[in-house]
């Protein structure tokens, strides 16, 4: 249990579940060729996997003085696990990581794209080192991250398997996927701003620069509420232009209670939320948000095929 932990299985499997959930509620009921098999497709659900698990790892042995504050109860390095192991599971879950994607690569005969899973890697262990010290930067760098595992299903999937007969389709599906991905960014964004001010006194005795730190909880909390509306704006705008214009009004209704509504509740709450347990309630909103606002693809697929 305790190497469970390390990695933050329950954030991996959420992780996993989305990839599987595009590729098979998704894509697969397309009609179109896809560039991997599915034993391939585990593999690059596995290769994600294996290399977020190895950002919280070293998240964790980078940050134990931090979470001995703000989360006693979760910290493992230093305790369950030692520095030294943390560091060999590191590096072995970084290297299985990148060598699967390696071997992807090259059976989508573009071996330079593995540059994407070193890149990816890298930008995990900057952050834990450097990056997620400076303000704003750090919420940027792991929101753009989680965007990026819907993008590579992509990038792996759609992209190689892509010729001049199916190309508007393929460059339609590769679209849908995308905003997706910006969804996943904006609300894994703002989420990341709401666990700083949950941090702020670990973060404060380490000397960081988070945003909670440099102008107040108060501010922060109504700066995380106002940028709520812009993914609340653009989902109204997408809900009218690609749902509600195509007669999908399940999906509508799916969307108006189990993402709008909870957004909107997000909104209103955060401009009275002051307590460090009201922030982390807020954290597990935008959560579940995000879950739901993935699941939407499922209902989506369902309500075309119902209709048709």
């Amino acid at each position: 249990m305790k190497y469970l932990k390390l990695i933050r299985y329950q954030n991996l499997l959420m992780l996993a579940f989305m990839q599987v959930l595009f590729r098979y509620a998704f894509l697969k009921g397309q009609n179109i060729p896809l560039a991997l098999s599915d034993w391939q497709y585990a593999l690059l659900v596995l290769s994600t996997v294996l290399i977020a698990g190895a950002g919280y790892v070293i998240n964790n042995i980078f940050d134990t003085e931090t979470d001995q504050i703000n989360k006693p109860q979760d910290v493992i390095i230093g305790k369950a696990v030692s520095e030294s192991l943390g560091y060999n599971i590191y590096i072995f879950l970084n290297i299985t990581g990148v060598g699967i994607g390696f071997y992807l690569s090259n059976v989508i005969q573009r071996p330079g794209f593995a540059t994407i899973f070193i890149l990816i890697a890298s930008m995990l262990y900057f952050y834990s080192t450097t990056l997620k010290q400076i303000m704003v930067l750090g919420n940027l760098v792991v929101a753009f991250l989680l965007a990026m595992s819907v993008i590579i299903i992509g990038i792996f999937d759609i992209f190689p398997a892509t010729i001049a007969e199916n190309k508007a389709q393929m460059t339609s599906l590769f679209s849908i996927l995308t905003d997706y991905a910006i969804f996943a960014f904006m609300i894994n964004f703002i989420r990341e701003i709401i666990k700083d001010i949950e941090d702020v006194n670990g973060d404060y005795n380490q000397g960081m620069n988070t945003l909670p730190i440099a102008i107040g909880i108060s501010r922060t909390a109504k700066i995380a509420s106002v940028l709520t509306i812009i993914p609340f704006i653009l989902l109204l705008l997408y809900i009218k232009n690609y749902l509600v214009e195509n007669g999908l009004f399940i999906a509508t209704l799916y969307a108006f209670v189990l993402v709008l509504a909870p957004l909107l509740y997000f909104i209103i709450k955060t401009f009275t939320a002051k307590s460090k347990k009201e922030f982390n309630h807020l954290s597990t909103v935008l959560k579940l948000i995000l879950l739901f606002g993935i699941l939407s693809i499922v209902v989506i697929t369902l309500n075309i095929h119902y209709n048709a």
